[in-house]
């Protein structure tokens, strides 16, 4: 039986600014999207030590097919909050990402879901396959 490749998740913590608040006083639900790449950009180099600089040496980079986002809380004005993300899954074109964002001052979930990436070759703009030292790097 083949046991599911394992990978590590990480976390960054951010704040609500003033310029992330909507006319209901709360974060724009486009920021949540904002929150997560912030922290991936954050976790590529601090945590996987492979910060997206590399992938473009490499001449490689990572879109995003698919958005999933499910919100549960608000975030306002000054609020800190985690997010934790990880790779659920990479195949052979690009990986799952899943990702939960956390009230730090309450410890609810205020969103969670995952981002479907995919790897690009920058030379042509179309999809290219992810490299094996990649995949590897990612593994547990």
């Amino acid at each position: 039986m083949n046991t599911p490749a394992q990978y590590s998740t990480f976390e960054t913590e951010l704040r609500v600014r003033p310029d992330d608040i909507d006319m209901f006083q709360h974060v724009h639900n486009s920021k949540y999207f904002d929150y997560v790449l912030a922290a991936r950009y954050d976790q590529m180099e601090r945590c996987y030590g492979m910060a997206m600089e590399k992938f473009m040496e490499r001449g490689f980079g990572w879109v995003i097919r698919i958005a999933h986002v499910d919100y549960k809380r608000p975030l306002a004005m000054g609020d800190y909050f985690i997010v934790k993300t990880g790779i659920e899954s990479i195949n052979e074109k690009g990986c799952r990402v899943q990702f939960t964002i956390t009230n730090k001052g309450t410890g609810k979930i205020s969103c969670d879901g995952y981002f479907d990436y995919v790897m690009i070759d920058m030379a042509t703009g179309r999809g290219a396959k992810v490299p094996q030292d990649v995949i590897e790097h990612y593994l547990i």
